[in-house]
């Protein structure tokens, strides 16, 4: 990680209290410049929290990184939460993690209303087929430097490609292949290699009560609005907040690994968008700050506004937010005060290898689902009972899409890699090679 001056310490404990006003501050600015996935959100709390301000240590900054991996969910938004709650409790916490998520989520809603008022306009159409072929080389990227973290082996070798089986062959349930690979890695890796010790002493086994409580609390907060819904609500609402509360707790690897799942299941299963306008959408998530599974809400609203109109698509985004932060919450309140403990279990350190690991395959299918889709205007299942192996119709290739596929990782590279560059070069290609073909 790039130094920077003062240089990061390496005591255990922060050395000041900041107010809520300066986290305020501090945690707006994140949010704001949040840009660039997950490596550069870390890299950019790293910097505000550790190197600029003597708030963190760098052994805290560090063991609260690795808990935060272990969760389900975004891993940075969750490392902002638990900072915030490292510096001034409950209030902090929620400082630093709405502020995380509430800047891409107000440009998710602007751009869900301008989608659906201009999305359909040809030029917009053309625009956004280069957007698509861009998305398909951002999540080969993603692929390729989770591969070089993940695979540290013959078995973590094999566990992708199980995961990829399972899933691109098979047709295996998402939450299925998380859990089995957890439970080989608990069982088959525990011991296999030495867990990395924390700097700082263990702590103590915590009184129940400390978990607990927040459990009860943000676990009730979470699932009592989802339920009244059911009870009371429109069934695209309570269909869309348990679809990502469930979603909320499988996400490992983060939001590119169920990106295939999520999609097949809002496509295929409840209708509520088409292939075409869930890789819209995934394009469009990574134009903002925030972590990217804020694309759940652009989905929502958008399944919303198709459905009922404005006010629906407000009330999706409400609910998709709902359902897939405030888990966030509960898991840092419930197990931040035994980082030390959990971050220091092997078996748990185990079980996230294994899962790390079929994540790798999970984002190849994601890759191979996504190239597809972009490429062929038809897509069939395979008819047999054991198999769900895809078959591109060979016919429906789109010529302008595959060329745009084929220019893609030469923009990426011109670009360096920025985003904020290579998704209007992509839309201004697609518009032009859409009318030369």
């Amino acid at each position: 990680m790039t130094q920077h001056s003062p240089s990061p310490r390496s005591n255990a404990e922060a050395t000041t209290h900041p107010s809520l006003r300066e986290l305020f501050q501090v945690f707006g600015r994140i949010g704001v410049l949040s840009f660039g996935g997950p490596a550069a959100q870390i890299a950019l709390m790293h910097k505000e929290l550790v190197e600029d301000r003597p708030w963190l240590s760098e052994d805290q900054f560090l063991r609260a990184l690795s808990f935060c991996m272990m969760l389900p969910g975004p891993e940075a938004m969750q490392l902002a939460t638990y900072a915030g709650w490292r510096l001034r409790g409950v209030p902090g916490g929620l400082i630093g993690g709405l502020l995380f998520v509430l800047p891409g989520a107000a440009v998710i809603a602007a751009l869900v209303f301008l989608y659906v008022s201009y999305g359909a306009q040809p030029v917009v159409q053309d625009g956004f087929l280069g957007i698509k072929a861009a998305v398909v080389v951002i999540v080969f990227q993603a692929l390729i430097r989770l591969r070089k973290k993940a695979l540290k082996g013959p078995f973590d070798l094999a566990l992708a490609g199980l995961g990829f089986a399972a899933l691109f062959v098979f047709g295996l349930p998402f939450p299925l292949v998380v859990l089995t690979a957890g439970l080989i890695g608990a069982f088959a890796l525990h011991g296999s290699a030495p867990v990395e010790q924390a700097t700082a002493k263990t702590a103590p086994m915590k009184d129940p009560a400390i978990t607990l409580r927040p459990i009860a609390l943000w676990g009730a907060l979470w699932l009592m609005p989802l339920a009244a819904l059911s009870i009371a609500g429109p069934k695209i609402l309570a269909d869309i907040g348990w679809f990502f509360a469930k979603l909320a707790v499988v996400t490992f690897g983060g939001a590119y690994a169920v990106l295939a799942y999520m999609s097949q299941t809002v496509v295929d299963d409840f209708g509520w968008i088409d292939t075409g306008q869930m890789i819209d959408a995934l394009g469009l998530a990574e134009t903002t700050p925030g972590p990217l599974i804020l694309v759940t809400q652009f989905v929502a609203m958008l399944a919303g506004a198709l459905a009922a109109g404005v006010w629906m698509a407000l009330a999706a985004g409400v609910v998709a937010l709902w359902a897939t932060f405030v888990p966030c919450f509960l898991w840092i309140f419930a197990a931040a005060p035994h980082v030390e403990r959990i971050t220091n279990h092997p078996r748990l350190g185990a079980a996230l290898r294994a899962i790390t690991a079929a994540v790798v395959g999970v984002i190849l299918n994601l890759s191979a689902w996504f190239l597809m889709h972009v490429i062929f205007r038809e897509i069939t299942a395979s008819e047999s009972a054991w198999l769900a192996l895809p078959h591109p119709q060979i016919a429906s290739l789109d010529v302008a899409a595959l060329m745009l596929v084929l220019i893609a990782p030469a923009v990426w590279v011109i670009c360096r890699g920025r985003l904020s560059l290579i998704l209007p070069v992509m839309a201004t290609l697609g518009a032009a090679v859409s009318h030369i073909v």
